[in-house]
């Protein structure tokens, strides 16, 4: 995991999706566009917040300190990246 300070540069709406891990069978998702500080062609991150985290609206250019997971799973013979915040915090 790897903890940064981002720039929000896009929220996306908040949607549940089915998830046998959950309670309920249902969990909240939302996708964010995060920036490194610096300049305009700073790395970017499309990430995901899952459950509670899913529920707080950001706005663009939002300061968060955002704790993140990268991990890589194997499907079909592609490989594919996933970026998971475990934590956001507003700044």
């Amino acid at each position: 995991m790897k903890e940064m300070i981002l720039r929000v540069v896009k929220c996306g709406e908040c949607f549940t999706v089915k998830s046998e891990k959950s309670e309920g069978g249902v969990l909240n998702k939302r996708t964010l566009v995060l920036q490194e500080l610096g300049g305009k062609y700073e790395n970017c991150y499309v990430v995901s917040a899952l459950g509670n985290l899913a529920t707080i609206q950001f706005s663009e250019g939002d300061l968060v300190i955002a704790t993140l997971r990268f991990q890589s799973r194997e499907y079909n013979g592609q490989v594919f990246m996933d970026v998971v915040a475990t934590e956001l915090i507003r700044k």
